[in-house]
């Protein structure tokens, strides 16, 4: 974890330095990716927040193991983490909701509103009135998490360093999580 904070403090000018790609399993066994951005990270693991009736948290439901993908590409960088996700606590994801940007709290509820997250709309204007319903049904009062919204932590099994190097002779150095700590070796690029 101390090797992943250095290179995300150096990737801090990157635009989005937290956004990382989330790889699962679609329910129909095909490969799923969309980006998401890291909202914490501790010694558990790395932290984001969806609604949990999309496609990803169904996916999530029927197999937890998943992938992490950090992109640094201006530094020639990538983080690449495979572990298990799990739901986090309901009062973690109500005390994160909270910290939202009103517009982003207003536009989950919106989403709620038009069928959830995930499901298809006939047009922009369903997600245009639902807005505006959602808007008006909580005024300049406290908007609160949704019930089927909350966050998940993925729990690194492995974690992967490439470092791109002149040549495509690439530095990669893989950590894996073992009973007695994290193992490091380095792969052939």
């Amino acid at each position: 974890m101390a090797l992943w904070w250095r290179w995300y403090d150096d990737a801090s000018g990157v635009y989005e330095p937290n956004a990382m790609v989330l790889g699962t399993q679609g329910l129909d066994g095909a490969p799923a990716t969309r980006t998401v951005l890291l909202k914490g990270l501790t010694e558990v693991g790395f932290t984001f927040f969806t609604n949990y009736a999309s496609a990803k948290a169904q996916q999530l439901a029927a197999n937890p193991r998943c992938s992490l993908l950090f992109g640094w590409y201006d530094l020639h960088r990538q983080v690449r983490v495979v572990g298990d996700a799990r739901q986090v606590s309901r009062e973690e994801s109500q005390a994160y909701f909270a910290t939202r940007p009103r517009g982003s709290q207003l536009g989950a509820w919106a989403s709620v509103e038009a069928g959830g997250q995930s499901a298809e709309v006939a047009s922009r204007d369903v997600l245009d009135e639902a807005l505006a319903a959602v808007t008006a049904r909580f005024g300049e009062g406290e908007v609160p998490c949704p019930p089927e919204w909350g966050g998940y932590v993925v729990v690194p099994e492995s974690m992967e360093f490439w470092q791109g190097s002149t040549g495509r002779l690439h530095d990669r150095l893989i950590y894996r999580r073992t009973t007695q700590g994290w193992q490091r070796s380095r792969l052939a690029p």
